[in-house]
């Protein structure tokens, strides 16, 4: 019998699913051990605790054949080499890196064609072509991408929460923020704003779409920047694999998209903007219902003797 290792290592949370040929064995969830997110001895107490957890089924983790974790930051070293070591200690077998869109994928459509979206604390969005092609859009991080993610949803909120100060535009959004980290005037919240290190806006997501939710103009136009933002990086994913299927079908048949992360499972206001703005770029669209399961992908993933085609761009 051989055994096998997903992980979703999020930035919040990670999941762990063992499994065997066939069947899914044991599900465990621990904090985050995204080294971009916590300092090492966290993330391996965080590690440790979850492999303990995974050794009362009575399958020793020396035993794994194959271990595949998805991650965002699958390309930067500090995430990278961090996982490989620890890993390299505690589990045995093959091991498998890839991105956290990925995993989610192929929970969805099993290294068959498709596209998802993906937004959590960050987000991404990638595709896989009838030529077995994965193509990515999105995901650089916080400073340099993460649309309609937790992070857009918060920072974005004080931007224009800000902008509205000027605009005298009526807002709840940095009272909102004030009393969720207990700050006593705006001049404190913007000193705290553009502390160094930043805080966690994605901590604010949650307030942004509950006053979108309430009626609040200026977090429903949040919410929907969101969903408009992730949906062009659907749209770039989709062209992309259009100009990888030239010559593979007669006519081109727009992929199905699915969706995946807290933020587009829970937040409507955001789900609802990305679904209007693809059937209107692309009428006829099928959008799954469904949320994806990522450590599902990923456990997928582990258990395939070759390694499915990988995204189109690798950074050195």
């Amino acid at each position: 019998m051989q055994y096998f290792l997903g992980v979703d290592a999020g930035g919040t949370k990670t999941e762990f699913v063992l499994g065997d040929d066939s069947r899914e064995l044991a599900r465990v969830r621990t904090g985050t051990i995204k080294r971009m997110k916590a300092d090492a001895a966290t993330a391996e107490a965080n590690l440790q605790t979850a492999l303990r957890e995974l050794q009362t089924t009575g399958i020793p983790t020396a035993s794994i054949t194959r271990c595949c974790i998805g991650t965002a930051g699958d390309t930067v070293p500090l995430v990278v080499n961090w996982l490989r070591e620890a890993f390299a200690h505690h589990v045995g077998g093959e091991l498998v890196i890839v991105g956290d869109v990925e995993i989610a994928l192929d929970s969805v459509f099993f290294g068959g064609r498709g596209v998802l979206v993906l937004a959590g604390t960050g987000s991404n969005v990638a595709g896989r072509a009838a030529t077995g092609r994965v193509v990515t859009a999105g995901g650089w991080g916080p400073a340099l991408a993460d649309q309609g993610s937790g992070h857009f949803l918060g920072l974005e909120a004080l931007r224009r929460g800000f902008l509205a100060v000027d605009q005298q535009r009526s807002t709840r959004l940095l009272d909102l923020a004030r009393d969720f980290w207990k700050l006593g005037s705006l001049a404190e919240l913007i000193e705290f704003a553009n502390a160094d290190p930043a805080p966690e806006f994605s901590r604010l997501a949650p307030l942004v779409i509950a006053a979108a939710e309430r009626g609040d103009v200026v977090a429903q136009e949040v919410a929907v920047q969101g969903g408009t933002d992730l949906a062009t990086l659907a749209g770039l994913v989709i062209e992309h694999i259009r100009s990888l299927e030239v010559g593979v079908a007669p006519v081109f048949e727009v992929p199905e998209v699915a969706v995946a992360g807290s933020i587009l499972e829970r937040a409507a206001p955001v789900r609802n903007a990305l679904i209007a703005e693809l059937h209107k770029r692309n009428p006829g669209i099928v959008v799954r219902e469904a949320p994806a399961d990522p450590p599902a992908g990923a456990l997928w993933t582990a258990r395939q003797a070759v390694r499915p085609a990988h995204r189109a761009l690798e950074i050195e």
